[in-house]
């Protein structure tokens, strides 16, 4: 029977990885890159050969050996796992680099910041301290062969060869034999008459004083350059003098050092190390130090070394996250951390936790995360989008606070080229008809109708062909201007999707009663998209040949190709009313009749849609803010970044046209300050299956049989002289619209079947009020002829007779 002896080496649970060996400090050891065989994780792995006639190098590589294993600190080189056999020893750490190496590949990349390295002697110093005060040992080879930089930009001290202790247990210090390291032993080695008045660790800060020269400095010549502080910050000189000063005695405990440099205004006194600090005490902080901590960090990180944030911050923030219920603060940092992440590992590292986010019940976090979408919508995959983010988005439509409604609605344009069919199509248009009927908040009302056009090239053709041209026109008689202009803009933003048939027999006449609208800028945007669609109509009637042409894309699939144009025509409204919502949660709107003209912004030049983008918004009503609405606060969080989002050329608006009802209102000018009328608000009907249902976009904004016709003498907008050859002695039309009747609804611009978009609950209570009233003055009326007809048929009443009537 054969026996085959183990090969231990080849049992090692580690190996080298083919190259040439990274260095290590001078001396037997040789420090090689290597991986982990089962998970491929790096390592370092530092190599002794015996050889024979060395037995006193290989006593000093086997204390090495023995005092990694044992020694454990942050600051001091982590041990994994070691190998000792008869022909070698393999000491197996964290990756690290060898200092030099570190400092002149970041050299050569622009140089370490001075915080970078003010946090790395800090860590040094630090390890020092421990094993002077802690363990009473001399680690007696501080240089830089002797540290070591991890991926995260974390200084380890290593080097321990000959390291002994400081009470004199087994002897001295041993002898190292090697040039190159006697060089940083401090002068009294040589003067047997100053031991007696050192200390122990003074030593050890004489050869940080030369670590730190060669730091700033590069490789120390010999022992006289100490004496020139060369390219060492003037904060730190003044400690470096103490450590290589003469006399031994003087020369500060490592901890004493520490304190100095971090004294305000000292070298170690800084932002950077700070961070740090807490970091490494981050599990025994308090939650409110905590929760201070994570909403500074976010401005710091900016100027945070990139390896330091991703290896070191990262970590710490999605402990903090999974296991400290930090809450919404992390978000932040947390995503301006990722963008050091490639993609597959932010889909290991990020996207899990912000998969768990969404189905927090937190406001403040599901705000911030629908206002950050941005930074990581790129990396969600579809099925992830709609089987585990959309079901928790959908909610913010039906939440009772503005601000997550409005963001949720935001959102949608990210997250709808990621949707599927029946979430797109069916789950999303139905939110989108209820908020564009019944949401209270004008704002909110507008921005569905913006984002509908900007997401109408990803819907199929049916739900096209249903949904568009609808709810436009509900958008075009909304009381709140800006959702109107958003109706024409949207019009023009999916001009592509509609056929020259519904061109001419829906959306113009549509368009056509808005020529006459109360507010200039709903007028101005009409005449230019009617112009766009009349030119697409003349072209066609010219050329037929052109009509395939023009209608190629009516039943084609969802194209996102055109996304893009509708973006680009529409985003103006976006971007001009969503940061009103912060208002909105704010205040309670009273207007007051002004005009104020705000520019908007131009339309990019090759932008495919068919008519230029809106030149300025004219508008009637003022906002004045009052008491905070703390019901729509609840967390102040939710509401902390809404004025830091650059909405675009709307946003001067907000204080004129919010709450502007004036001009769709039934009372005269002494009456219209103060008064709001809004769409009745009812809660979500549970028959979604038809767009005939109450809230579908074939819904007015009230019920048609409430809206009473026009009286008699109303004039219509064709009655009157729109530059003919008579003369017209009526003046301005529309100076007549801007002020009605109390008794005279608006009359309806179209004759659109049974939908009725232009009666208003406040205008139908108010048309119903008179009437009741006109009954009641009727039936007094007949009431007293018929008591005259009584009295004269009787005649005169006869003295003591009583009265029947």
């Amino acid at each position: 029977m054969w026996f085959f002896a183990r090969d231990p080496v080849r049992d090692f649970p580690f190996e080298l990885i083919p190259e040439p060996p990274e260095g290590g400090p001078p001396g037997p050891w040789t420090l090689h890159r290597g991986r982990k065989k089962a998970t491929g994780s790096a390592v370092s792995i530092f190599v002794y050969d015996v050889k024979p006639g060395a037995e006193e190098q290989t006593q000093v590589a086997k204390a090495a050996f023995k005092r990694l294993k044992t020694l454990r600190h942050p600051n001091i080189l982590a041990y994994i796992d070691g190998l000792e056999t008869e022909k070698c020893l393999h000491i197996v750490t964290e990756a690290v680099t060898p200092l030099g190496t570190y400092l002149k590949a970041r050299a050569e990349a622009g140089g370490l910041k001075e915080q970078e390295l003010s946090w790395g002697l800090h860590q040094i110093v630090k390890a020092l301290s421990f094993l002077v005060n802690d363990c009473n040992l001399i680690h007696n080879n501080v240089c830089m062969a002797a540290v070591f930089v991890d991926r995260a930009g974390e200084w380890k001290l290593g080097g321990l060869d000959y390291m002994y202790s400081a009470q004199g247990n087994g002897g001295g210090p041993p002898s190292k034999g090697i040039p190159e390291l006697e060089q940083y032993d401090p002068p009294e080695l040589a003067d047997n008459s100053s031991r007696a008045v050192k200390e122990k660790w003074s030593a050890d800060m004489w050869r940080l004083g030369c670590l730190i020269w060669e730091v700033f400095n590069g490789s120390l010549p010999r022992a006289a350059a100490l004496r020139n502080p060369g390219k060492i910050p003037k904060s730190l000189v003044t400690h470096y003098c103490e450590l290589v000063g003469a006399n031994p005695k003087v020369r500060p405990n490592p901890a004493r050092f520490l304190q100095n440099c971090r004294a305000p205004g000292g070298f170690m006194s800084n932002r950077f190390v700070e961070t740090n600090l807490f970091l490494e005490e981050i599990q025994i902080k308090e939650p409110a130090e905590k929760q201070k901590f994570f909403q500074e960090l976010s401005k710091s990180l900016d100027s945070f070394p990139e390896d330091f944030c991703r290896h070191k911050v990262l970590p710490q923030l999605l402990t903090a996250f999974e296991f400290g219920n930090a809450g919404a603060v992390v978000l932040t940092p947390l995503f301006k951390v990722g963008k050091f992440l490639s993609a597959d590992e932010y889909q290991q590292k990020i996207i899990p936790v912000v998969v768990k986010m969404f189905s927090s019940t937190d406001r403040a976090m599901r705000i911030r995360l629908l206002q950050q979408m941005e930074q990581f919508i790129q990396y969600l995959d579809e099925p992830t989008v709609n089987t585990q983010i959309f079901p928790h988005v959908v909610h913010g439509f039906l939440d009772t606070n503005p601000a997550i409604r409005e963001q949720t609605v935001k959102s949608m344009l990210l997250l709808a080229p990621k949707l599927n069919e029946a979430n797109l199509n069916v789950e999303l248009m139905k939110h989108f008809a209820r908020l564009q009927a019944k949401d209270d908040q004008g704002p909110i009302r507008c921005n569905t109708t913006v984002c509908l056009g900007k997401i109408g090239s990803y819907l199929s053709a049916s739900t096209r062909h249903r949904v568009l041209t609808s709810a436009f026109s509900r958008a075009t008689k909304d009381p709140f201007a800006p959702s109107r202009v958003a109706g024409v803009l949207g019009f023009a933003a999916t001009h592509n999707l509609y056929s020259m048939d519904d061109c001419a027999h829906k959306i113009l006449p549509v368009l056509c009663g808005l020529t006459v609208d109360p507010e200039k800028s709903v007028r101005d945007q009409a005449f230019k998209t009617i112009r766009s669609f009349l030119s697409k109509l003349e072209s066609v009637s010219e050329d037929p040949t052109q009509l395939a042409e023009v209608e190629k894309d009516v039943h084609a699939a969802s194209s996102p190709g055109t996304g893009g144009a509708a973006a680009s025509w529409a985003g103006w409204a976006v971007t001009g009313v969503s940061s009103l919502t912060s208002k909105l949660i704010r205040a309670h709107p009273t207007p007051t009749p002004s005009e104020t003209t705000v520019p908007q912004r131009p339309v990019p030049e090759g932008n495919p849609a068919p008519a230029p983008a809106p030149d300025a918004l004219t508008t009637s009503g003022h906002w004045e803010t009052q008491e905070e609405d703390k019901d729509a606060v609840e967390d102040s969080a939710t509401a902390d970044r809404w004025d830091d989002e650059d909405w675009g050329s709307l946003e001067q608006e907000a204080d004129s046209v919010l709450a502007q009802q004036d001009d769709w209102s039934v009372k005269g000018p002494g009456s219209r300050a103060g008064q709001v009328s809004h769409p009745d608000h009812r809660p979500l009907e549970s028959d979604w299956n038809s767009w005939e249902a109450e809230g579908s976009w074939d819904q007015g904004w009230q019920d048609p049989s409430s809206v009473e016709p026009p009286p008699e003498g109303t004039r219509l907008a064709s009655e009157y002289n729109w530059g003919g050859a008579e003369p017209s002695d009526k003046g301005d039309p529309f100076a007549a619209l801007s002020v009605r009747p109390s008794t005279q609804p608006r009359p309806d611009p179209d004759s659109w079947g049974e939908d009725n978009w232009e009666g208003l609950e406040t205008e139908s209570r108010h048309v119903k009020a008179e009437l009741a009233r006109k009954k009641r003055e009727e039936r007094r009326k007949e009431m007293e002829a018929k008591r005259a007809e009584k009295k004269a048929a009787k005649g005169p009443m006869k003295l003591g007779a009583r009265k029947l009537d």
